[in-house]
């Protein structure tokens, strides 16, 4: 890299600029805050694919996607005369110059969860914000994925020191939910049935939070495993000119079966 960040961080602003211009792209110019918050979704999941992937140009390239969505909404801002990359920008500086005393500043912290406890503080003090003092929970997402939700509120509320002491004390709570779901279903209470399956998920998240293990990546893992598993059942199911329509109930669960005999040491993604 021959040019500076801070130039080529103008460049990538020129760009944008052009995108949008008269002369620019009929897609780009068509584009609203609204219509692409897809994409900087999906671009903030490639970008955690390409750090699973553990691949260096695919994250530096998907950094650089979802850069490029920071500038173009940036953009959009401008023009709607609301704020632009400089507000952006400003707002960021302050707020990480703010939040981290022990740093820019005289405070002290005693370790990373002091830290993280000090930020949940900054954060409900912080002057200038309307009506009632942040909540604990508040800046978790409602879009985000259901488990990395639970997790994150569950993380937040354990930085105030609402939490379960471990992970084997959290488990007491997953066997009440278990409970309290088999008995929903016995009586055929089909909305008892959901309420206690999502207080079931929640409570299994807080296991597996409490353990140092990230249940949205569990359970991604597990899906993978699963597809895994069952296209090396369609495999042999091919090689005896079958598919899995036209394969009974048991023929699946014996090649199912079959297929673990490649994973013995991983953990079972099927009961």
């Amino acid at each position: 890299m021959t040019d500076s960040p801070g130039s080529l961080f103008e460049s990538l602003l020129r760009i944008v600029d052009r995108l949008r211009g008269p002369d620019g792209c009929p897609w780009d110019r068509e584009q609203t805050p609204a219509s692409l918050k897809s994409c900087v979704i999906e671009e903030a999941y490639e970008v955690v694919d390409a750090i699973e992937s553990k691949i260096t140009q695919a994250v530096c390239e998907e950094l650089g996607d979802l850069l490029f969505q920071v500038a173009f909404q940036a953009r959009l801002g401008a023009e709607a005369d609301e704020f632009g990359m400089g507000d952006v920008l400003e707002h960021l500086i302050a707020k990480m110059v703010r939040r981290h005393p022990h740093v820019f500043g005289e405070a002290s912290v005693r370790d990373a969860r002091d830290a993280l406890v000090q930020w949940e503080r900054l954060k409900r003090t912080e002057a200038g914000a309307p009506g009632p003092p942040r909540s604990v929970l508040a800046g978790v997402p409602r879009s985000l994925p259901a488990l990395m939700q639970a997790h994150r509120l569950q993380d937040k509320a354990g930085r105030v020191g609402f939490d379960w002491p471990n992970a084997s004390s959290a488990w007491g709570k997953v066997r009440e939910e278990i409970a309290e779901t088999e008995a929903a279903m016995a009586a055929g209470d089909q909305k008892g049935l959901t309420e206690e399956l999502g207080d079931l998920l929640f409570s299994l998240v807080n296991v597996a939070r409490l353990s140092n293990i990230d249940a949205e990546d569990a359970l991604r893992a597990a899906s993978q495993k699963f597809c895994r598993r069952f296209a090396r059942m369609e495999t042999d199911l091919n090689a005896r000119n079958q598919d899995p329509t036209s394969a009974t109930t048991d023929e699946l669960n014996r090649l199912w079966d079959a297929t673990k005999s490649f994973d013995r040491r991983e953990p079972e993604a099927r009961s």
